[in-house]
């Protein structure tokens, strides 16, 4: 069985080597020591969740508050290229949470929340902190568990406008669409750079917003002969692209 992932959130991995000691404390102490029950001698990794990973032993428990690790290797994760970023139009209900755990774990770089205008969720005021907050909570607990030590981004909500505007820098801008002429299968792909990919809500994306994309550079792209749910294109398209860059060889 691999090794539990658990986060570090200051800079108390930096300049860390082989036989130091890192305090692991706060909440993911209480889940290591309380929940997880991890005792002396068990492989343990800690990561600040930006590339940093310390992969050693539990060396002292400090009753249920935490314990200590003994590290015996670092290894650092460089960022991928090309970078794969996925624009999110926000879903009902918790499908939102479901999209950001999948794509997280299939090794998405960054996720986008988009405020497309037939989405029927709409994130305001208190409620939209509450709801970003979560998708942020996910996207660190999905790359956790799927023992990645440099977690995706996930950036504030955007509006049409500013994912123009991210299209515009992309070095692969491309939106999926189910008429779109173009299978994202043969899409000729980057070897650096950014790949962003919008995902429309589930009543579809706007031919304003089209226009608005295609302006700023970006294709429209189909993946098959079916229509995926919201929740699940952007894994199947993350998926995709990760296999055709070699990211997943």
């Amino acid at each position: 069985m691999t090794a539990p992932v658990f986060v570090v959130d200051d800079d108390r991995l930096h300049g860390v080597g082989p036989g130091a000691l890192v305090r692991l404390d706060g909440a993911e102490g209480r889940h290591a020591a309380a929940v997880k029950r991890l005792t002396v001698g068990e492989p343990i990794v800690l990561t600040d969740g930006r590339g940093t990973g310390a992969y050693g032993t539990v060396a002292r428990l400090h009753g249920k508050d935490g314990l200590d690790a003994e590290v015996a290797e670092v290894r650092q994760e460089p960022e991928a290229r090309p970078r794969i970023t996925v624009v999110q139009a926000l879903p009902k209900g918790d499908r939102g949470e479901l999209a950001v755990e999948t794509m997280t774990e299939v090794g998405v770089d960054a996720v986008v929340p988009w405020a497309a205008s037939r989405c029927i969720t709409q994130w305001k005021g208190e409620r939209g902190q509450k709801a970003l907050a979560k998708w942020r909570a996910t996207a660190r607990e999905a790359g956790k568990q799927a023992r990645r030590l440099r977690f995706p981004d996930v950036a504030e909500l955007m509006t049409t406008r500013q994912v123009a505007a991210l299209l515009g820098t992309a070095a692969l801008p491309a939106v999926l669409h189910e008429e779109g002429a173009e299978p994202l299968a043969t899409a000729a792909l980057p070897d650096t750079g950014d790949i962003v990919l919008v995902v429309g809500p589930e009543g579809g994306v706007s031919p304003d917003e089209l226009a608005a994309f295609a302006e700023a550079g970006a294709r429209p792209y189909r993946l098959g002969s079916s229509v995926l749910r919201t929740s699940t294109a952007g894994v199947a398209a993350g998926a995709l692209l990760l296999g055709r860059t070699g990211r997943w060889s």
